[in-house]
Protein backbone atom coordinates (compact mmCIF):
# COMPACT_ATOMS: atom_id res chain seq x y z
CA UNK A 1 0.00 0.00 0.00
CA UNK A 2 1.15 3.36 -0.83
CA UNK A 3 0.40 6.27 1.45
CA UNK A 4 -1.78 8.97 0.01
CA UNK A 5 -1.92 12.62 0.82
CA UNK A 6 -5.64 12.86 0.83
CA UNK A 7 -5.74 14.02 4.43
CA UNK A 8 -7.49 17.31 4.98
CA UNK A 9 -5.22 20.29 5.63
CA UNK A 10 -4.26 20.79 9.26
CA UNK A 11 -5.92 24.04 10.45
CA UNK A 12 -3.20 24.72 13.04
CA UNK A 13 -0.44 24.41 10.42
CA UNK A 14 -2.35 26.71 8.07
CA UNK A 15 -2.86 29.28 10.84
CA UNK A 16 0.82 29.12 11.75
CA UNK A 17 1.82 29.67 8.12
CA UNK A 18 -0.59 32.60 7.87
CA UNK A 19 0.80 34.23 11.02
CA UNK A 20 4.38 33.62 9.84
CA UNK A 21 3.61 35.22 6.47
CA UNK A 22 2.01 38.24 8.16
CA UNK A 23 4.97 38.69 10.49
CA UNK A 24 7.40 38.41 7.59
CA UNK A 25 5.45 41.03 5.60
CA UNK A 26 5.26 43.38 8.60
CA UNK A 27 8.99 42.99 9.27
CA UNK A 28 9.73 43.76 5.63
CA UNK A 29 7.59 46.90 5.77
CA UNK A 30 9.25 48.06 9.00
CA UNK A 31 12.70 47.43 7.50
CA UNK A 32 11.75 49.52 4.46
CA UNK A 33 10.46 52.35 6.67
CA UNK A 34 13.65 52.31 8.75
CA UNK A 35 15.78 52.41 5.61
CA UNK A 36 13.78 55.39 4.29
CA UNK A 37 14.05 57.21 7.63
CA UNK A 38 17.81 56.65 7.62
CA UNK A 39 18.12 58.06 4.10
CA UNK A 40 16.00 61.08 5.02
CA UNK A 41 18.06 61.77 8.16
CA UNK A 42 21.30 61.48 6.20
CA UNK A 43 20.01 63.93 3.58
CA UNK A 44 18.98 66.43 6.27
CA UNK A 45 22.37 66.14 7.99
CA UNK A 46 24.12 66.71 4.67
CA UNK A 47 21.96 69.76 3.98
CA UNK A 48 22.62 71.18 7.46
CA UNK A 49 26.35 70.57 7.07
CA UNK A 50 26.39 72.47 3.78
CA UNK A 51 24.38 75.36 5.25
CA UNK A 52 26.73 75.58 8.25
CA UNK A 53 29.77 75.59 5.97
CA UNK A 54 28.22 78.33 3.82
CA UNK A 55 27.42 80.40 6.92
CA UNK A 56 30.94 80.03 8.27
CA UNK A 57 32.42 80.93 4.90
CA UNK A 58 30.20 84.01 4.69
CA UNK A 59 31.18 85.11 8.20
CA UNK A 60 34.86 84.56 7.47
CA UNK A 61 34.54 86.64 4.32
CA UNK A 62 32.87 89.46 6.23
CA UNK A 63 35.59 89.34 8.88
CA UNK A 64 38.28 89.49 6.24
CA UNK A 65 36.61 92.51 4.69
CA UNK A 66 36.47 94.22 8.10
CA UNK A 67 40.10 93.18 8.49
CA UNK A 68 42.32 95.65 10.22
CA UNK A 69 39.68 97.39 12.33
CA UNK A 70 38.44 94.11 13.69
CA UNK A 71 41.96 92.78 14.24
CA UNK A 72 42.94 95.81 16.28
CA UNK A 73 39.78 95.58 18.35
CA UNK A 74 40.25 91.85 18.91
CA UNK A 75 43.86 92.31 20.04
CA UNK A 76 42.90 95.17 22.34
CA UNK A 77 40.09 93.16 23.89
CA UNK A 78 42.32 90.10 24.26
CA UNK A 79 45.00 92.18 25.99
CA UNK A 80 42.45 93.61 28.44
CA UNK A 81 41.04 90.17 29.18
CA UNK A 82 44.53 88.77 29.78
CA UNK A 83 45.31 91.66 32.12
CA UNK A 84 42.09 91.09 34.04
CA UNK A 85 42.81 87.37 34.33
CA UNK A 86 46.29 88.09 35.67
CA UNK A 87 44.88 90.60 38.19
CA UNK A 88 42.33 88.04 39.43
CA UNK A 89 45.01 85.36 39.80
CA UNK A 90 47.41 87.61 41.69
CA UNK A 91 44.99 89.32 44.11
CA UNK A 92 42.67 88.10 46.82
CA UNK A 93 39.22 89.58 47.53
CA UNK A 94 40.46 91.91 50.29
CA UNK A 95 43.04 93.41 47.94
CA UNK A 96 40.44 93.88 45.18
CA UNK A 97 38.05 95.66 47.57
CA UNK A 98 40.89 97.96 48.65
CA UNK A 99 41.66 98.71 44.99
CA UNK A 100 38.00 99.57 44.29
CA UNK A 101 37.98 101.90 47.31
CA UNK A 102 41.07 103.71 45.98
CA UNK A 103 39.48 104.13 42.53
CA UNK A 104 36.29 105.52 44.09
CA UNK A 105 38.30 108.00 46.21
CA UNK A 106 40.26 109.19 43.16
CA UNK A 107 37.18 109.44 40.88
CA UNK A 108 34.10 110.20 43.01
CA UNK A 109 31.99 111.70 40.17
CA UNK A 110 32.46 108.80 37.80
CA UNK A 111 31.96 106.35 40.66
CA UNK A 112 28.61 107.95 41.54
CA UNK A 113 27.48 107.77 37.91
CA UNK A 114 28.46 104.12 37.67
CA UNK A 115 26.74 103.31 40.99
CA UNK A 116 23.59 105.09 39.79
CA UNK A 117 23.59 103.19 36.50
CA UNK A 118 24.10 99.86 38.26
CA UNK A 119 21.29 100.70 40.72
CA UNK A 120 18.99 101.66 37.85
CA UNK A 121 19.71 98.41 35.99
CA UNK A 122 19.20 96.34 39.14
CA UNK A 123 15.86 98.08 39.82
CA UNK A 124 14.65 97.40 36.27
CA UNK A 125 15.74 93.79 36.49
CA UNK A 126 13.96 93.31 39.81
CA UNK A 127 10.79 94.97 38.50
CA UNK A 128 10.73 92.72 35.39
CA UNK A 129 11.16 89.57 37.46
CA UNK A 130 8.02 90.39 39.49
Amino acid sequence: MTPTNNFPADPITDAARSVTDKITDAASQVRGQIDEAGRTAAQKLEQTRRMAANGLESTASALHQGGEKLTGLAHSTADKLAGTAEYLRNNDVKRMVADVEQVVKRNPGISLMIAGAVGFLLARTMRRSD
